[in-house]
């Protein structure tokens, strides 16, 4: 386990697009392809606008996103399909880019073109209350199903209010369309960009616990190649002497 701790929001963003792009780059050199997957959500622009101009071949590059809202039109504010196309599909010539729509109907074939090769990386966000893509706690850890119908919980639906992309919790759709924790792991490196001061406690539950669906992102301390993205807002509640890396996994801090 990686943690890497920037001075603020716009370093780290720019350090995890370094560290990202030199994982799609590789990927792209061993096999000619890369695919990733990306997270949505205030807190992931800081990476993605400075990834997108990093030295990539995006042409080479499959994307795939973790979750939206069911039965939310792509002209909603808030739809993360509408996200992904203007903050990044159209910014760059992919070669691909599959989206989940929202449907239960389309959760087969998304489930066969994720499944036709590896993941090489996942960018996988932190939310307040340490959901990972929309799975609040307490998390299903044990379904082996790609995508899954969530209820969101409060706390998930206060961060959406209070990120500005609906006026009131009541606003807010009940249920989601999730990638679950069990495909997340699947993919060949996970990176987790989690800046400011609002995702604090997150982290502090995520670093000091050991693995438990009552804090998803704990799971994530006991994949083979994990990189946590912080600034020093979000890492401000953490005691480095209560850092509880998944047994067996050793684990590094560096200021960057």
């Amino acid at each position: 386990m990686k943690i890497v701790v920037s001075k603020d929001a716009k370093a780290l963003g720019c350090n995890a697009a370094d560290y990202i792009a030199e994982l799609i780059n590789e990927a792209i050199a061993a096999k000619g392809e890369a695919r990733i997957i990306l997270s949505t959500g205030a807190s992931q622009l800081t990476t993605i606008e400075p990834l997108i101009e990093r030295d990539i071949d995006w042409s080479k590059v499959t994307m795939f996103h973790l979750d939206e809202y069911v039965d939310l039109p792509e002209t909603h504010i808030a739809s993360f399909r509408k996200y992904l196309k203007e903050r990044f599909i159209q910014k760059i010539n992919l070669k691909a880019a599959h989206l989940v729509d929202g449907t239960v109907e389309g959760i087969a074939a998304l489930t066969a073109e994720l499944r036709s090769a590896p993941i090489d990386v996942g960018l996988i966000g932190i939310g307040e209350n340490a959901h990972i893509a929309f799975n609040d706690p307490p998390a299903d850890f044990d379904t082996k199903e790609a995508y899954i119908v969530v209820n969101l919980n409060d706390t998930c639906k206060m961060q959406q209010v209070g990120e500005g992309w609906f006026a009131t919790i009541d606003d807010v759709p009940k249920q989601a369309v999730s990638m679950t924790v069990y495909q997340i792991l699947q993919c060949e490196q996970i990176v987790s960009c989690v800046p400011y001061a609002v995702k604090a406690n997150a982290v502090r539950d995520t670093l000091e616990n050991d693995k438990t669906n009552l804090i998803p992102a704990t799971i994530m301390k006991g994949h083979k190649n994990f990189a946590l993205f912080v600034d020093e807002d979000s890492f401000s509640k953490v005691d480095e002497s209560k850092i509880r890396p998944a047994e067996g996994v050793a684990y590094t801090v560096e200021r960057a």
